[in-house]
């Protein structure tokens, strides 16, 4: 068994479900997604990966390539900010750059819910302040996880997802 995840599995009743939103739009885009979903097995237990969906680009300046998106669905027993740290050291590690807010990215990663949890920091906003108004976020998730809640609305994923559908 795996050392880290058996150090979640012994803190069971620690463990805090958490989603993550995955994208990428430069280089080799499913590698990225692939490789990011299995470094966030060594920090999430019970994980879930959606299947990749490509989309086309929202909320960006100029002309980008398509994203692939996803989302994973575990449970942690990192505290959200340290869980932040650790998804922006991934990014790092897939030279993703912050050259301006709406730039395309070899890798994107979004705490989008930790909980029951309401976090409003300057460095950490939790729920992800805009997820329930992207599909590409919404339609991962209900597929993987539609029972899920967000913790502000109290709807589900699903019921989101029906809601931004119309």
């Amino acid at each position: 068994m795996d050392t880290r995840l058996h150090h979640l599995q012994g803190k069971a009743e620690r463990l805090t479900p958490v989603v993550v939103a995955l994208g990428s739009n430069l280089g080799d885009r499913r590698a990225h997604l692939d490789w990011a979903a299995d470094r966030l097995s060594a920090w999430l237990g019970d994980l879930r990966v959606s299947a990749w969906i490509e989309t086309e680009p929202a909320e960006v300046l100029g002309v980008q390539p398509p994203y692939l998106n996803g989302v994973a669905v575990g449970r942690t027993a990192l505290d959200p900010r340290t869980l932040l740290d650790r998804l922006l050291a991934i990014e790092a590690e897939r030279h993703r750059e912050r050259q301006a807010w709406h730039a395309p990215r070899t890798l994107d990663l979004d705490l989008i819910l930790y909980g029951d949890h309401i976090i409003d920091e300057p460095r950490l906003v939790v729920p992800h302040p805009r997820f329930r108004e992207r599909a590409f976020v919404l339609e991962p998730l209900a597929a993987t996880a539609p029972d899920i809640q967000d913790p502000v609305t109290g709807l589900t994923a699903g019921e989101l997802l029906a809601r931004l559908r119309g």
